[in-house]
């Protein structure tokens, strides 16, 4: 026995496999998953011999102190190379630029928490293999069990067939789960700009019971606001507040989309001019027992905080739930489990849409 979960084969971290290359190693993109890439190779010895962008990016500047080169001006340059993807996008041209390095170079993705918590690497799929395993066992169908496993195996080694051979439309999520109907009300947690209310009434004709919508950054909530008022939606909430256990107060590192952060106020944490402190809800306390037939969490890393303070709305109500999955290593075990002793006829599926690293890889969630 190894001590991996049953369905991991991958039996090193990107990382392990990075520290004994013997070939150049280059960074593909700039950013903070960049940052965080880096970060981690310096604490590992890992030496990075240059970064490239793609061609219409590259400008003559630097970034982190390398100057940012073409990849023919590296392939030119060091031969063969590994590439490091270090950047996440979910558009079909980058993707293919993705799968074009990959036929061409021995690439990594490698899996960087979204938000604080701890790397997953080979030490934390060992640690949690029992939760793991559970988590897996848990879900409801044979799909799902291939999806989860092969986002641990992509997590752990980076390469990017794990996600290329399990990836599923956002369209199967609501076909196969959701199946919004005209009588939904629906709870959206992370907002955003209204995108996730406009896509739910595609698939309704416009049509809904009501609709809550919690979303923190002050100014994304003006555009989710700004959505709602042309669209001319009424039997809608609109609530400038991050999602949690309980109503309060939080530091918020707003970056106005990916990468945002709640992070309690009594803990201390660098005020840059990113960080401001804003209030909190729970589902269970906004709602304050009217029904919810669909919820939607998408909370940068809160998501297990945010199901706790819908505890009495999920037990009540048994609403659909499409539920991130990808901002803390500790999700993919966390959550299913938790929902679980929330209520043990849960139903969890699990679907990887579009995305290289494996963000949007979410937990759709029925009863009964």
């Amino acid at each position: 026995m190894n001590g991996l979960p049953h369905f991991v084969t991958e039996t090193e971290s990107v990382w392990d496999v990075l520290q004994r290359e013997t070939r150049p190693i280059a960074l593909y993109g700039m950013g903070d998953g960049a940052e965080k890439i880096l970060r981690v190779c310096e604490q590992r010895n890992i030496k990075i011999a240059g970064i490239f962008a793609s061609d219409e990016f590259v400008r003559g500047h630097s970034f982190a102190g390398y100057l940012v080169r073409k990849r023919s001006d590296l392939e030119a340059e060091l031969g063969d190379f590994v590439a490091v993807i270090a950047f996440a996008s979910s558009r079909p041209e980058v993707l293919q630029l993705f799968d074009d390095l990959d036929s061409t170079h021995t690439t990594y993705a490698p899996d960087v928490p979204v938000a604080d918590g701890a790397l997953f690497d080979l030490d934390f799929v060992k640690e949690h293999c029992e939760e793991l395993e559970q988590a897996y066992a848990l879900l409801a169908d044979d799909h799902s069990r291939e999806v989860f496993a092969a986002t641990v195996n992509f997590k752990l080694s980076g390469r990017l067939h794990w996600l290329r051979d399990y990836t599923d439309s956002r369209n199967t999520a609501f076909v196969q789960y959701l199946k919004p109907h005209g009588q939904e009300h629906f709870v959206d947690l992370g907002a955003y700009n209204g995108d996730t209310i406009r896509e739910l009434l595609g698939y309704t004709d416009g049509q809904y019971a009501s609709i809550t919508a919690l979303e923190p950054d002050r100014k994304t909530f003006k555009k989710l606001k700004k959505y709602v008022e042309q669209a001319g939606l009424d039997r809608i909430q609109l609530v400038n507040a991050g999602a949690w256990d309980k109503p309060g107060e939080m530091l918020f590192a707003g970056k106005a989309g990916r990468n945002s952060v709640l992070t309690p106020v009594m803990h201390e944490i660098s005020h840059d001019r990113h960080t401001v402190s804003i209030p909190v809800e729970s589902v269970d306390h906004v709602l304050h027992g009217t029904p919810c037939t669909m919820l939607k969490l998408d909370v940068e890393g809160a998501e297990r905080m945010a199901l706790e303070g819908a505890r009495n709305t999920i037990q009540t109500y048994r609403p659909k739930i499409s539920l991130s999955a990808y901002h803390r290593s500790e999700d993919l075990y966390e959550l299913p489990l938790l929902l679980y002793d929330m209520c043990p006829d849960v139903k969890i599926g699990m679907l990887h849409h579009p995305y290289v690293p494996a963000w949007e890889t979410n937990f759709y969630v029925t009863f009964g």
